[in-house]
Formats: C-alpha cells, sequence, structure tokens
C-alpha cells in the first residue's frame, strides 16, 4: 500500500494546463512560462510529483523533495532508481542504460503492477542523468 511521508521541500506554481484528470502523484515540469506541466517525455527534467488536482490556472502542489505516493508505468520494486516516463509516471532508470533519462528517486514500496501507487523517496531539486 503506498503512503505519505515527510515533504522538507513542497512548492507550489500555477498549473500552466488540466491536471485535474490522472496527473495526481506523477512528475511535473515547469515550462517557458514558469507552469507546471505533466512530464511528456522520458527526457524531461521534472520539478517534483504532483500532489493535488489542479485545473489550468489554479495552485498546484509539488513534492520536490521527500516521500510520497508515486504512479507507476510498470511494476516497480523496492530500492529500484526511478524518473519520468512519457506520461510522467515512474519507470525504472538503470545507470549506464537510459543515459539520458533523469534519475529523482528510488522506490520505498513497490506498485505491484502498472498503473499502481509506489512509494517513493524522490529528490527533484537537482536530479542527475543515468550515466
Amino acid at each position: 500500500m503506498a503512503v505519505e511521508g515527510t515533504q522538507p521541500l513542497k512548492t507550489s506554481a500555477v498549473a500552466g494546463a488540466d491536471l485535474s484528470a490522472n496527473a495526481q502523484y506523477r512528475y511535473v515540469k515547469l515550462n517557458a512560462d514558469n507552469q507546471v506541466i505533466l512530464c511528456a517525455a522520458a527526457t524531461d527534467i521534472p520539478c517534483g510529483v504532483l500532489q493535488n488536482n489542479p485545473v489550468s490556472g489554479d495552485v498546484a502542489e509539488i513534492c520536490v523533495i521527500g516521500e510520497t505516493k508515486i504512479d507507476s508505468d510498470a511494476a516497480l520494486t523496492a530500492g529500484w532508481l526511478i524518473g519520468p516516463s512519457a506520461d510522467g509516471q515512474a519507470d525504472r532508470k538503470i545507470p549506464g542504460t537510459d543515459t539520458t533519462e533523469y534519475i529523482c528517486g528510488q522506490v520505498k514500496i513497490g506498485s505491484g503492477a502498472a498503473g499502481g501507487k509506489a512509494t517513493a523517496f524522490v529528490n527533484c531539486a537537482s536530479p542527475s542523468r543515468a550515466a
């Protein structure tokens, strides 16, 4: 069962798109207007994990560093390194293989299946490539 934990760095920003359906607990990034939108590529640099369901123009709450629920793109296992997939869900990142993708978390409690919820420690303040 996925759980929330301590989130020492949370922030907010204006939602640059409608994030009210299927975006909560997914990776988000900043657009050119410094608004939050869903990550749309595995190579996107996330600024955090969305914690609420804002419509365009509303306030988006974002976990930048901390323990959070996260949507999984595939079954995730505790200890795996993760980052965004092409739809903002978390997927496994393998150092030396996924060299153009960013690692910004580690699974604490696995999801069991694609589309499930995992619990992860995230750090999107300074993600690094899986080089």
